[in-house]
């Protein structure tokens, strides 16, 4: 697979006001987006999703916290990516579906590990929120 690089990491949070409060205020990340449950914000290159659960209990509960991380892959290689974790027999718990505008497929890894193929950028997801 031909992985471009690190793409964004996604959040479990109990209360996304005072995570976008912590995120925004205290570490300067610039919001980009708002939803009811969900917020992206930029920080360099680097972009954090921030998503609301509902049913979210304390860490030790291991409900909030790191949802999943995802790798940037260019579209002209995510097929061959999305065939060789087919073949291997990886389990796939998303995907391959179109998010935004881009290609995603979310697979674990041993020890249940969410981790994701991504072929947009931020700029690009922001488009569909426009």
């Amino acid at each position: 697979m031909k992985v471009l690089g690190f793409s964004h990491i996604t959040l479990n949070v109990s209360n996304l006001e005072r995570s976008l409060d912590f995120y925004c205020n205290s570490l300067k990340m610039k919001l980009r987006h708002k939803g009811k449950t969900d917020a992206y914000l930029e920080w360099g290159t680097a972009w954090i999703c921030l998503i609301q659960g509902n049913n979210l209990g304390s860490l030790e509960q291991g409900n909030a916290g790191l949802d999943h991380v995802a790798f940037y892959i260019s579209e002209e290689d995510f097929q061959e990516a999305v065939e060789q974790i087919k073949k291997l027999n990886i389990t796939i718990v998303r995907g391959p579906v179109q998010r935004g505008r881009g290609w995603s497929i979310n697979f674990l890894d041993p020890d249940g590990i969410e981790l994701e193929l991504h072929t947009s950028n931020l700029d690009e997801r922001m488009k569909v929120w426009i």
